[in-house]
């Protein structure tokens, strides 16, 4: 089946991220002007959800439907709260400030799980100056909930560089995780680490190399298993794509863009079909598919 993709909303001018269903719209971040807006898809329409979000990037909900977000301008990781409220959940690492966090995952036990690559701009003008950057290293950390509302740090990567979009197998037994690098001798990688009964990762095995094209950026689970996630652009390899990919790697089906550099997705609708995606240039768009996805909300 073709996924034949339709703008709906946007142009907003810079990078839109992060796409999120709520069970009846689509949540979605407009990094530059620091928004969270949210996509109406009977009215086709928008509206400002929330403000004042630190140039957030990725958006995850929790199995209750609470919002977290990495902002990456404020470096750090957060949960919003139904009042309006923001609960800063980590800052830092080890006395220094984290680079510029930037996607995450919740497993079934409410641990967050985020990326944290410093890539130029993203954070705002601060970080276009890469002297800026305190920590020597671009991992993946764990946050673990603790009794009194404080939460505990652990990283759990040390071989990523730019380490980008991230997600859990099924069973939660594989993170999966984005090596996205920019510079030439960088990797481009989708990489799967086995998760240890005690929150730990074994080591890393790319199960696919992009070579020197543009790799993944952000992805989403389905029923299946398989992962779906966007890649490329327009200046060179196959272009600007969503690609299907089985839990080992295997390429099932790619999908063309007609718009550049896709940045991250998500399954909505009624039954979970309906594939959103966000892009460089400010756009979000939407195909109706043969597949479902699968969400922690709703479950």
């Amino acid at each position: 089946m073709t996924w034949n993709f339709t703008i709906v909303n946007g142009p907003y001018g810079g990078v839109t991220e992060g796409p999120a269903w709520d069970g009846s719209g689509l949540l979605f971040t407009h990094i530059p002007s620091s928004r969270i807006l949210r996509f109406d898809p009977q009215t086709r329409g928008s509206s400002l959800y929330r403000e004042n979000t630190n140039n957030a990037n990725g958006l995850m909900m929790d199995s209750n439907g609470t919002l977290f977000a990495c902002e990456g301008g404020g470096r750090r990781v957060v949960r919003y709260e139904s009042d309006g409220s923001t609960t800063v959940l980590a800052d830092g690492f080890e006395g220094q400030k984290f680079n510029i966090p930037n996607d995450l995952a919740i497993d079934p036990q409410g641990r967050v799980w985020f990326t944290d690559p410093f890539y130029e701009g993203a954070g705002g003008e601060w970080s276009h100056d890469r002297s800026n950057k305190e920590l020597d290293h671009d991992s993946v950390y764990r946050l673990d909930p603790g009794d009194n509302g404080n939460w505990s740090i652990t990283r759990v990567t040390f071989d990523t560089t730019r380490p980008n979009g991230l997600l859990f197998s099924l069973d939660h037994k594989t993170l999966y995780v984005a090596q996205s690098g920019r510079g030439p001798d960088e990797k481009r990688q989708l990489r799967a680490y086995p998760v240890n009964n005690d929150g730990s990762l074994g080591d890393g095995e790319v199960i696919h190399e992009f070579g020197d094209h543009r790799g993944i950026d952000g992805m989403v689970l389905d029923t299946e298993g398989n992962i779906v996630a966007t890649a490329g652009n327009r200046i060179g390899g196959p272009g600007p794509s969503i690609y299907v990919f089985s839990a080992s790697g295997g390429v099932i089906e790619r999908h063309p863009l007609k718009v550049d550099q896709p940045t991250n997705c998500t399954f909505g609708g009624e039954d979970m079909s309906t594939l959103y995606v966000t892009n460089g240039t400010g756009l979000l768009l939407r195909a109706f598919t043969e597949r479902q996805g699968r969400l922690a909300y709703p479950a």
